[in-house]
């Protein structure tokens, strides 16, 4: 008879895929909000004659970050 040597765990199929899969899903959701935050500040920041060289109203900044 031979002997097994098993140094991994056993993980069932689709567990440790589901949980990596969970949190880069979250990662990506996080991500996108956290730059959406930081244009909404720096638009928000800006006067309205400078959102007015740039095209945008302050109306615009919600549209363009994603906030309706």
């Amino acid at each position: 008879m031979a002997a097994i040597d098993q140094t991994r765990p056993y993980v069932a199929a689709g567990s440790a895929a589901g949980f990596g899969s969970l949190f880069a899903t979250f990662a990506g959701v996080f991500t996108a909000w956290m730059q959406a935050r930081e244009t909404r500040k720096a638009l928000s920041g800006l006067s309205n004659r400078e959102l007015d060289d740039i095209g945008l109203s302050r109306a615009d900044i919600d549209a363009i970050t994603g906030r309706y």
